[in-house]
């Protein structure tokens, strides 16, 4: 089965336990207005416009079928191409079967304890990530997710046998908010977060806290009651302004007094596995 493949990043601290390797897919269900990899969100349609815009002629064109050619021996990594796209993609990402990605990440394997697999939004590809995972516990790794929570997870008992563990993103607690900034519904986000408390594979929560758009104190209070009880760290990410897309909302870094009183209302609602980044 062939999967869409946005990159592999060969050694990560911060995506799961230990030192992984880090999978992105290509695709995404949600479309935040924040969203710090937003050339992941859509696929490309070979409009060609990017082809113009490379410096050292890495993209060229298939005159054949009009599909536009990747040839990373010549890329500088300079993101003229992504910065140029007018529809949130990249013509650097591929498709890639399983059997290939398990070929690469063997070069890591005496390195890492396992892989996590983000987007994009991973979970699209769910018969994808099933035969990855599989191949992946052939070889020893352990396999964990990285999600924005659109999928409903209880209804996919095969992936979820296969996962060691699952990140999960509750970006805004408030549906109307969410609907706005994510342009997606956050009830299947909250109901995966009640599914994974329950059933031990919740491994962390992720929170990127944006002061000028969301009620972060109400988000925070809510999660940080959620899983207290349960084994999750909740995760607070300061909003940063690097890799996002230009808008006119001017929106600013917390600061670490912001965060750290943040971090204080989970830890008054009895949730003490935090940390802030």
């Amino acid at each position: 089965m062939n999967g869409y493949l946005n990159k592999i990043i060969p050694f990560s601290s911060v995506d799961g336990p230990g030192n992984r390797t880090a999978i992105f897919l290509q695709g995404c269900n949600f479309d935040c207005i924040y969203c710090h990899n937003p050339e992941t969100i859509n696929h490309c349609i070979n409009c060609s416009f990017c082809v113009k815009a490379c410096p050292v002629d890495a993209l060229t064109i298939n005159r054949e079928n009009r599909q536009i050619v990747f040839n990373s021996n010549c890329c500088i990594e300079c993101d003229a191409c992504t910065k140029t796209c007018h529809r949130n993609s990249t013509p650097k990402y591929k498709v890639a079967t399983a059997d290939e990605i398990i070929k690469e990440i063997e070069n890591y394997r005496p390195f890492i304890q396992g892989i996590t697999v983000s987007g994009g939004e991973c979970t699209l590809q769910a018969e994808f990530l099933i035969e990855l995972f599989t191949k992946a516990k052939e070889i020893g790794l352990t396999c964990f997710i990285d999600t924005n929570g659109s999928t409903d997870l209880s209804q996919q008992e095969k992936l979820m046998n296969l996962c060691d563990g699952v990140m999960l993103d509750v970006k805004v607690w408030d549906k109307e908010r969410h609907k706005k900034y994510i342009k997606a519904d956050n009830e299947m986000v909250l109901k995966n977060l009640d599914y994974l408390v329950d059933c031990g594979k919740l491994y962390e929560v992720r929170t990127v806290v944006v002061p000028e758009l969301f009620n972060n104190e109400e988000t925070v209070t809510n999660v940080a009651h959620k899983i207290k009880n349960s084994t999750a760290r909740y995760k607070l990410i300061k909003y940063r302004h690097l890799g996002v897309r230009e808008n006119n909302l001017n929106l600013t870094t917390p600061t670490d007094h912001d965060m750290n009183h943040l971090e204080r209302l989970a830890h008054e609602v009895g949730c003490f596995n935090t940390i802030i980044v």
